[in-house]
């Protein structure tokens, strides 16, 4: 799969975008939300991925501005740092709207996490 970059998650359609009436509008996630199972085929479409293979030991760095924490809705998307520098790139099949998708694995569990692209966090 592609490797994406920031200018390529900057294409996609902000959410603000999103119609009412599509089906991802349901998938409220500003900021890292825990979900069951991570969507995918047929809602939505696997556009790539912001890891780097060459990359062994991609950072555990993570990037905040203006005190955000993990979790906030206004926390930056940089992909050069954790978490994003480990996660996948999904589109709304119907609107385009792109989605970040992590999974986490601890010692005896499995979270898989998904957090809308809003291209003005991109950094």
């Amino acid at each position: 799969m592609a490797r994406l970059t920031a200018e390529d998650l900057r294409r996609l359609p902000p959410p603000a975008k999103t119609p009412a009436d599509c089906a991802c509008a349901t998938l409220v996630c500003a900021g890292w939300e825990s979900v069951s199972a991570p969507p995918g085929e047929p809602l939505l479409q696997h556009r790539g991925t912001l890891r780097d293979d060459a990359d062994e030991d991609p950072t555990l760095t993570e990037l905040h501005e203006g005190g955000t924490r993990y979790e906030s809705p206004r926390a930056p998307i940089a992909a050069a740092y954790y978490p994003f520098n480990r996660c996948e790139v999904w589109a709304c099949r119907a609107c385009g709207r792109g989605f970040l998708q992590y999974t986490e694995f601890g010692g005896y569990y499995v979270d898989h996490r998904l957090r809308e692209i809003d291209p003005a966090l991109l950094r």
